[in-house]
């Protein structure tokens, strides 16, 4: 691959708490995935957030979550096909009014947390949130773990999908994320971080949590705003990136 699409989850920050550095990573990511007020954010720091990314001329992508604040959205829950899919029509649907006034628009949704997880793997859910996706606008792109059993379910329902891949989270052998509750779950070290990302992007292969290489596609990798030294970890994956001749670009558009 010649070029990717580096992301971060962004809009986070709540009222009196505040949540990871939008200006600065705005300036380093080329896509945007924007919390709906579900797991976090409140609609004028959303506001502020999309502004500034169509200032960056940076793509946007709704953060769709369940119901969580307290549990910032990393929580289980076995919510009802239809409630799950009136819950994402509703973020989506807020996120496309805030990006409206601000002369950008939202081009995909990304899954929070414990959601992006479940639906990575379970049908039902999985299918609720295609179906919303599907009424509010099909010509949004889904972004999803790569190698998962979404990525098939979702194009089978004929929408776009985007595989992602995490810089700054360890892998297990099947290609699933290793739990935050275990130990070296987080990377922290930018020079590892950005090294891995250069061989994902460069060999289509990751090193797991106990040393061997998977294959693993994607078209887009995730720094995520909340993590301890965010920006310095973003800004070695994207200098690492370029200065190896890899383009980073969006998977869906700013400007198109």
């Amino acid at each position: 691959m010649s070029f990717i699409d580096l992301n971060s989850d962004l809009g986070e920050s709540f009222g009196a708490w505040h949540m990871g550095d939008d200006a600065t990573m705005l300036g380093i990511v080329t896509s945007a995935n924007v919390a709906c007020g579900f797991h976090a954010g409140d609609p004028a720091g959303i506001l502020r957030t999309l502004k500034a990314a169509a200032e960056h001329g940076v793509s946007v992508g709704a953060h769709v979550s369940y119901p969580d604040l307290v549990g910032f959205g990393r929580r289980a829950m076995d919510i009802a096909s239809d409630e799950l899919t009136a819950d994402v029509i509703y973020q989506i649907g807020a996120l496309k009014g805030l990006a409206h006034t601000t002369g950008t628009r939202v081009r995909y949704v990304k899954p929070h947390g414990a959601l992006y997880n479940t639906i990575a793997h379970d049908r039902r859910q999985a299918e609720a949130v295609i179906e919303a996706i599907r009424d509010v606008d099909a010509s949004l792109v889904l972004m999803t773990l790569a190698g998962t059993p979404l990525v098939g379910w979702a194009r089978e329902a004929g929408l776009n999908v985007a595989a992602e891949a995490f810089a700054d989270r360890a892998y297990q052998r099947d290609g699933s994320l290793v739990s935050r509750r275990e130990a070296g779950a987080v990377l922290h070290d930018g020079d590892q971080v950005a090294e891995r990302m250069l061989r994902l992007v460069r060999e289509g292969v990751i090193e797991t949590i106990d040393g061997h290489d998977i294959a693993l596609q994607a078209d887009s990798i995730c720094v995520h705003g909340d993590s301890p030294g965010a920006v310095t970890l973003a800004e070695a994956v994207r200098r690492r990136l370029t200065d190896s001749g890899v383009e980073l670009k969006a998977f869906a558009g700013a400007r198109s």
